[in-house]
């Protein structure tokens, strides 16, 4: 069955809030100059905001840009920060701490990422943009001469060996002048273009956190709306970059969770078992001690900063949001300088669509992100997390402290930013951890955890975990880390079982409890895990998150 094509002036790749910022941009300035454009907004998710999560805290610079009136649009930013709170744990103690400067919030609001989202989608819509929930691109299409064309959707009712089925369906695909690639942090086509275009030839390898998040609600006694907390130290040793956040929503909900960077050494650590142990901190417990979880989630974080951002553009399109990587750290904010820079690329597209001669490049967005606000506020701050990865947590507080209050992020040095994967250890020179067994009050287990999360993969369609070699997992991973697929995952997809027929072990890859947080993705330590989207509409069903 040959797939049939549609024509679009830009096809956007992600329905986050770089994705649709920037088609939301791209129609406004089409009806500010009576031009008529058309946009399409592919989201791999069963709905727009179903794969969004975010702590969050959001600084509205970017969304004020975009919509000064966004309150009288009843966009959902509803909890104004009110409380800011920086604490330094012990095993059994907590201590108050100056708030880094980064990290004051008056001003901003703490959200629903997920439900910004489905505000934008709803701007969007109705500004004239088709959004497409529910079809994953799975394929980048190029013209002979090497540039971008479009995207394939995948195609749907493929069985596990990746013949058609009885309900197969061919992918469509979506062919435009301009495509914006805003897929989140770590895109498989993304990385795909990255690579092929050497992108990242002036760049630093990006890195990474994992953020496992929880949403709560809590007794209305321990609840105090407004308030964000942040804590540093326990669980975590002193070589270890991370930390927890807590965020007091309206409605006596506090979301929570614990962000690791993917830089660490230890193969016997986990995410998952260190977040739970977190919340049995006394200072933490009573927080949730009589409260209900409500849902559970976990997403990988660009930490790399203003060193790892590649290139931006190539021939047919740009990478925008969190595929390239414009978070801010010590902020711990992304959201913001996301919608912009998906504004930015929208008005550079723009330009060229509505003049005699359209340009293959869009050189004036990287310009644009350059002379914007982002490039200076990711300057100041780019040697902030490198530092940590250099001197660990002690040294890391230190250098931080002068860099922001002597240097004022102008220090004359830029600190070299390094692949996650190949920071772990043998398994033999780092010491086990004991993990407690999940209680099922406060700390729980990983399969009721993604049960929470609403995560569904049809069972008999292809594996989208894929591996380069098969051999790799026991005779490279289980041999030298003692598996640590089995504990970096945050879903209990990776499984190492008695291997019945050739005896020792192998590895099982549960892929129906996939999350897509990428982790595996980004930390496989021979990176021999490749990560492809599954089919549209699958994966978890984020509420409120």
């Amino acid at each position: 069955m040959e797939r049939e094509s549609m024509e679009f002036d830009v096809v956007v790749v992600g329905a986050g809030v770089s994705g649709l910022a920037a088609a939301i941009r791209l129609m406004q300035l089409a009806q500010e100059q009576e031009k008529e454009i058309t946009v399409c907004v592919v989201e791999k998710g069963p709905e727009v905001g179903a794969h969004i999560l975010s702590g969050a805290v959001v600084e509205p610079r970017a969304i004020n840009e975009l919509f000064p009136d966004w309150q009288e649009r009843g966009a959902p930013l509803n909890v104004a920060a009110t409380d800011d709170q920086f604490i330094m744990l012990s095993e059994t103690g907590a201590r108050k701490l100056p708030t880094p400067p980064q990290m004051h919030n008056k001003g901003n609001y703490i959200v629903s990422l997920g439900n910004v989202c489905r505000w934008l989608g709803e701007q969007a819509e109705a500004l004239g943009v088709e959004v497409y929930p529910g079809f994953a691109a799975a394929e980048v299409l190029f013209h002979e001469d090497g540039s971008v064309k479009g995207i394939a959707t995948g195609d749907m009712g493929l069985k596990r060996d990746g013949s058609p089925g009885p309900n197969h369906e061919p992918g469509m695909e979506l062919h435009a002048k301009y495509t914006f690639f805003a897929e989140g942090c770590r895109g498989s086509l993304s990385e795909q273009l990255i690579r092929k275009y050497d992108l990242r030839q002036n760049a630093d390898p990006q890195t990474y956190g994992i953020g496992i998040k929880e949403l709560w609600e809590v007794d209305p006694a321990v609840h105090k709306e407004g308030t964000i907390q942040h804590t540093v130290g326990w669980p975590l040793d002193s070589k270890t970059y991370g930390g927890s956040f807590l965020y007091h929503l309206d409605n006596n909900q506090v979301a929570v969770g614990f962000v690791i960077g993917l830089d660490y050494e230890n193969p016997h650590l986990s995410p998952f078992d260190e977040f739970q142990r977190f919340k049995t901190h006394p200072e933490v417990r009573k927080i949730f001690e009589n409260g209900r979880r409500i849902s559970y989630g976990a997403r990988a974080l660009n930490e790399g900063g203003f060193q790892s951002l590649p290139d931006l553009v190539f021939p047919g399109g740009c990478i925008i949001g969190c595929s390239a990587g414009f978070m801010n750290v010590p902020k711990i904010k992304g959201s913001h300088t996301a919608m912009k820079t998906g504004m930015l690329a929208a008005e550079a597209a723009f330009e060229q669509l509505t003049s005699d001669s359209p340009a293959p490049v869009l050189d004036a967005y990287p310009k644009g992100v350059e002379n914007s606000w982002i490039y200076p506020e990711l300057y100041k701050v780019r040697n902030i997390r490198p530092s940590f990865a250099k001197w660990g947590f002690w040294g890391g507080m230190v250098y931080s402290a002068v860099d922001t209050y002597v240097f004022g992020g102008k220090a004359p040095w830029t600190f070299k930013n390094h692949a996650d994967h190949a920071c772990l250890k043998p398994a033999a020179d780092m010491p086990k951890i004991d993990y407690p067994k999940p209680d099922g009050k406060i700390s729980f287990d990983k399969l009721s955890s993604v049960f929470l999360s609403n995560t569904n993969h049809r069972e008999d369609e292809p594996i989208h975990l894929t591996l380069k070699d098969d051999s790799v997992p026991v005779d490279v991973n289980l041999a030298k880390y003692a598996g640590p697929e089995a504990r970096y995952c945050p879903a209990g997809v990776y499984e190492f079982v008695e291997d019945t027929e050739k005896g020792g072990q192998r590895l099982q890859i549960n892929a129906q409890n996939c999350v897509h947080c990428k982790t595996c993705d980004i930390k496989d330590p021979t990176q021999n895990i490749v990560w492809v989207v599954p089919e549209g509409g699958e994966g978890p069903t984020y509420p409120n998150m």
